[in-house]
C-alpha cells in the first residue's frame, strides 16, 4: 500500500474534509482518507487500481486541487 500526504489550500470547512473524504473513499483500491482542517491537508492510504493520478483528477474534479 501506499500513504500519500496533500495540501488543499481550499479546505475552510468541516464540510470541506467531509466531501474530500467521501468522494476519495468511493475510488477503488482507497484504504483510508484523513482531511485534516487546520493542517489543510489529507493524508491517503491505497493501493492499485487506485494511483495518484487518479486521485489528484478527482481533488480537481470537485474542486479541492492539490498544491504541489
Amino acid at each position: 500500500m501506499t500513504e500519500v500526504v496533500y495540501t488543499i489550500p481550499n479546505i475552510s470547512c468541516q464540510h470541506c474534509t467531509h466531501t474530500i473524504e467521501m468522494e476519495l473513499l468511493e475510488v477503488e483500491g482507497v484504504k483510508s482518507v484523513e482531511a485534516s482542517l487546520d493542517a489543510k491537508q489529507v493524508r491517503i492510504i491505497f493501493e492499485p487500481p487506485a494511483d495518484e493520478g487518479i486521485l489528484k483528477d478527482l481533488l480537481v474534479d470537485i474542486n479541492y486541487p492539490v498544491t504541489e
